[in-house]
């Protein structure tokens, strides 16, 4: 009776996954097979992140899931950025759930990276970096 009833309630709800909670945060996959994301803000910012870009170019093999909630404007430099490298992509789109998560890199395998996310600091590094090229073009074309 058991199975009977795992098989009707399979039929009512869909199959049963491993971490639901889980696979709902990380656009579709799983924590321990994630290497780097990114905040839904963070991919609205102009360009790409360098070390979404160094990482992607490192892990060619792992799939690059974007929020399909979010606008294609904002994701449009990380797709060209995936077909140049190499990696797969999806866009990943759940409209019970809408992930804080802009951009996941993952394998289909785990790697249990510990750190994942990219902090303020770097974020501010490039910012001031950015800020730094910009006085410097001001001066070159006053001069």
């Amino acid at each position: 009776m058991d199975r009977l009833d795992e098989y009707i309630q399979q039929g009512i709800h869909g199959p049963r996954e491993i971490n639901p909670d889980e696979r709902r945060k990380f656009l579709g996959t799983l924590r321990e097979r994630v290497v780097v994301v990114l905040t839904k803000s963070q991919v609205r910012e102009p360009g790409t992140y360098k070390e979404v870009e160094n990482l992607m170019s490192k892990n060619n093999e792992a799939t690059l899931f974007l929020n399909g909630n979010m606008n294609y404007s904002y994701l449009s430099d990380y797709i060209k950025l995936a077909n140049k490298v190499g990696n797969k992509f999806s866009l990943s789109t759940n409209k019970e759930h809408d992930s804080d998560l802009g951009l996941v890199l993952a394998y289909d395998h785990a790697v249990n990276i510990e750190d994942i996310y990219i902090t303020k600091d770097e974020k501010t590094e490039r910012k001031e970096e950015h800020d730094e090229n910009s006085v410097i073009r001001f001066f070159k074309k006053l001069f």
